[in-house]
């Protein structure tokens, strides 16, 4: 039986990660990588410095820039592009094919966003742009930081899709000594909470800038699960979800971890650098300083109160001073919790 051959749209950190991680589960990896010269070090060199660093990539992945070429004879397509660029991608993308459709394939998600402007979740995005069907939609996420997965330790995630056969197909595409897969139906929940932690990180990161201690930023975390936990529910989600990997398992990396962007990004903001100084600071693309409105405008839609979402909103989207805005969060009426 040969490899099964997967394409991943995006040569980023975890684009390039999730690569190594489908190619040590067997599979053969195409990388579709925006610049030229990225596509020909990762095909020539088998290193992505910009993002690994010198980590030896394997030959069974490779690497290009051509769109048209980078779904042919695939089994499966992977997009790891950011949030905000996803719809442009996926127009470019089927522009590239006969006829100006995708290939009738699994398409599996690892963004982590809200549109801005449309406050469409991932999926929808590709249902509308990419003329997907979303039954063959997969989302995966989980704590996923990108760094310890390319180093092969230990890391678990799950994958939703409304067909459970395919999230279990998908789950088997990357199950390893060192990744773990679990399946669920809940795209809702799980594209929820993968947005929301990143609003809630930036809060967490900037307490941690202030020099606000371990109970503040524990406090943050706890409330944001809330957070998402309320929007989740508003939205139609499972509530075991939040309790899950997708949940407070990912909420916990990537608030309470250094190599989280969101966190470092926000820990910049707490520090008195302004958003476009912690932005260049990371270098990467921190999906909560562009998803915080888009969260934000859900939930006044629901009727859904988000408080943290909302100071991260007046400090990333209208310039609000970050101390007063952790004030005004302390200052909060006594109410049930």
């Amino acid at each position: 039986m040969s490899a099964r051959r997967i394409a991943v749209i995006g040569a980023g950190s975890w684009g390039t990660t999730f690569s190594l991680v489908l190619a040590r589960a067997g599979a053969e990896v195409r990388l579709w990588a925006r610049r030229e010269e990225t596509a020909r070090e990762i095909a020539e060199e088998h290193c992505n410095r910009a993002y690994l660093g010198d980590r030896e990539l394997p030959e069974a992945i490779t690497a290009t820039s051509d769109l048209a070429a980078v779904l042919e004879g695939v089994d499966g397509i992977v997009l790891a592009v950011p949030a905000q660029s996803l719809r442009e991608n996926l127009g470019r993308l089927r522009a590239s094919q006969p006829g100006g459709r995708l290939p009738e394939l699994p398409v599996v998600s690892l963004i982590k966003g809200i549109e801005r402007g449309t406050d469409a979740r991932m999926s929808t995005v590709i249902v509308e742009a990419g003329g997907v069907d979303p039954r063959r939609i997969a989302v995966l996420s989980g704590p996923n930081l990108s760094a310890e997965i390319a180093a092969e330790e230990p890391c678990a995630s799950v994958v939703a899709s409304a067909d459970p056969e395919l999230a279990h197909r998908v789950a088997t595409w990357c199950a390893g000594p060192a990744f773990r897969a679990y399946t669920s139906v809940d795209v809702t929940g799980v594209e929820i909470a993968g947005a929301v932690k990143n609003v809630i990180a930036l809060a967490v990161g900037a307490a941690a800038g202030l020099g606000l201690g371990d109970n503040a930023r524990a406090s943050l975390i706890t409330r944001g699960l809330a957070e998402i936990a309320r929007l989740g529910a508003a939205s139609g989600a499972d509530a075991a979800t939040f309790a899950g990997l997708a949940g407070m398992g990912d909420l916990v990396a990537t608030c309470a971890s250094p190599l989280s962007r969101n966190h470092r990004l926000g820990r910049a903001l707490g520090e008195g650098r302004s958003v476009a100084e912690a932005v260049a600071l990371v270098r990467q693309t921190a999906e909560g300083v562009e998803t915080a409105r888009a969260v934000a405008e859900i939930a006044e839609g629901l009727g859904v109160d988000m408080p943290i979402t909302r100071g991260v909103v007046h400090v990333v989207d209208r310039g609000r001073d970050i101390t007063e805005t952790t004030a005004a969060l302390l200052a909060r009426s006594v109410r049930p919790e």
